[in-house]
């Protein structure tokens, strides 16, 4: 930022990019710079450059040692070529004998740039610049990757403002490259999911007592209704719809099936589209209700699902009302109980461990169970702040698509929760495929589940499957639901002087 320490944030650099020669997964290999102290920054840091020592890597004197392989020199080299006849310029990085290149970077790079959007994993960084905090955010989570980063600012107000901003699992501010075994590290998007160190490092190893296998009944083939058939019975027929952004909406392919003696909306690929567009246009009025508010909003749902009790026990059962009603009041009591830790670690450094919401969660929830199943798994993901799309029971879903009038009635804003009934195991596999679905939770086993986990392999998002045995019973709620909902970011402000005799050298 414009107020930095620049001679601060030149060490940064090195020892972001050019510690181990850059071939480290959490290398600061972009550089973003404010517009008005960018010509100082470069002066300063062309000099600090001609400084480091390029030799064999065993002699202690040497700052920047060689390449691991031929093979990955050669792939520096070919991507610094590609950026440069796509309009960068190369400061140093100059190729040596052997498997050496010194230390360099790019400029007047832009966001398309070969050198910007691949991973170089070698000492060359890019550098560019910005004129306002919203920029300098949207260009640094221009990335598909989000390990690590560093924010140097001497405003504590500017700092933590871009912490919470950028999209990364670890923020180093006003520092680089620190790291402590009480402190979580892992990252988000293509740079993974999961934890290593602390606390929450240990959950990934970790896992409840099974439960007895579950006997509900699997969903079967689904035979197409065409548009405009009617459902028998007396009175007015009821029109069953998808529920997607707040609006009760018809399926895009105009079809339906027969469940629970009515005609069930028959989503497919685009109502998933369309759901998830929704789902992530809610996300911003959600968050900004905050937990206690999130947590009005379920006691609300509680409160009005309890006045429509013998309705939605016709639907699905008297117990499965009174468990849904249940987890509202669980859930809605940790909305604002579920807080992040402060790390006790190295001495200079305070490390505050946060819990984000996942994002958008797509659920395939049980099919033997279509109220409270449906609830147990949403209600924890909403009230960590994320959206939801969820796929309720194939084969009773008609307590689900009833849930609108409820959800419109108690204040949940539009697009926090869409139902999208159909095929289950297809609507699933849609859901993991989804670039913009940053967690599956998928119930159930065997080939479906193998389905869902492939598909959310490509774009390694995470992939839950919760197996209660009764979706009635209390066991079918807790801690472990809430620990799924989010993920941490760890990040690392200092704290005081370092005392005398510390260093602050990687690892």
């Amino acid at each position: 930022m414009d107020d930095a320490d620049l001679d601060a944030a030149v060490e940064g650099v090195v020892d972001s990019i050019w510690f181990n020669q850059g071939q480290v997964c959490c290398a600061g290999s972009r550089i973003f710079v404010a517009e008005s102290v960018a010509a100082r920054f470069e002066d300063k840091l062309q000099a600090r450059m001609k400084t480091l020592r390029m030799g064999a890597p065993l002699d202690k004197s040497t700052d920047i040692g060689a390449i691991v392989h031929p093979l990955q020199k050669e792939r520096i080299e070919g991507i610094l070529r590609e950026s440069i006849a796509a309009g960068a310029e190369l400061v140093g990085g100059v190729s040596g004998e052997g498997c050496f290149i010194a230390p360099g970077y790019l400029r007047k790079i832009a966001p398309a740039n070969p050198g910007m959007s691949q991973e170089i994993f070698g000492p060359i960084a890019t550098l560019s610049t910005f004129r306002t905090p919203d920029e300098a955010a949207d260009l640094a989570n221009n990335t598909r990757y989000g390990l690590a980063a560093s924010i140097w600012s001497e405003s504590a107000t500017v700092a933590t403002d871009m912490a919470a901003r950028i999209k990364a699992g670890v923020v180093w501010v006003n520092c680089a490259n620190q790291f402590d075994a009480a402190a979580p590290f892992g990252g988000i998007r293509d740079s993974g999911y999961g934890r290593e160190g602390g606390r929450i490092g240990m959950l990934d190893y970790l896992a409840l007592p099974k439960a007895k296998a579950s006997h509900e009944p699997a969903a079967g083939r689904i035979a197409a209704v065409p548009d405009g058939a009617t459902g028998k019975g007396e009175g007015i027929d009821r029109t069953a719809k998808l529920y997607i952004g707040g609006a009760q909406k018809r399926p895009d392919g105009g079809a339906s099936y027969a469940a629970q003696g009515a005609l069930i909306p028959l989503g497919g690929r685009k109502d998933i589209r369309n759901a998830v567009e929704a789902a992530h246009a809610g996300r911003a009025k959600w968050a900004a209700l905050g937990p206690h508010g999130r947590a009005q909003v379920l006691y609300f749902i509680a409160e009005n699902l309890a006045l429509r009790r013998s309705e939605f026990a016709e639907l699905a059962g008297e117990a499965e009302v009174d468990a849904a009603i249940r987890r509202c009041f669980f859930y809605a009591g940790f909305s604002d109980k579920y807080q992040g830790d402060t790390i006790a670690a190295k001495p200079g450094y305070l490390i505050h461990v946060q819990p984000e919401p996942q994002g958008v969660i797509g659920i395939a929830a049980p099919n033997g169970s279509g109220l409270a199943g449906l609830m147990s798994l949403a209600l924890p993901a909403i009230a960590m702040g994320n959206t939801v799309v969820a796929i309720p029971s194939q084969d009773h879903p008609l307590a689900a698509l009833t849930l609108y009038q409820v959800f419109d009635t108690s204040d949940l804003p539009a697009g926090v929760v869409n139902l999208v009934t159909g095929p289950r195991e297809d609507l699933s596999v849609e859901l993991a495929r989804h670039d913009d679905v940053q967690a599956i939770w998928h119930h159930g086993h065997g080939a479906g589940l193998k389905a869902v986990e492939e598909a959310a392999s490509v774009t390694l998002k995470p992939v839950w499957s919760p197996l209660a045995s009764d979706w009635k019973a209390p066991a079918a709620q807790g801690r472990a639901y809430l620990d799924q909902a989010v993920r941490a970011k760890t990040v690392w402000l200092p704290y005081g002087a370092l005392p005398a005799g510390t260093g602050s050298s990687s690892y």
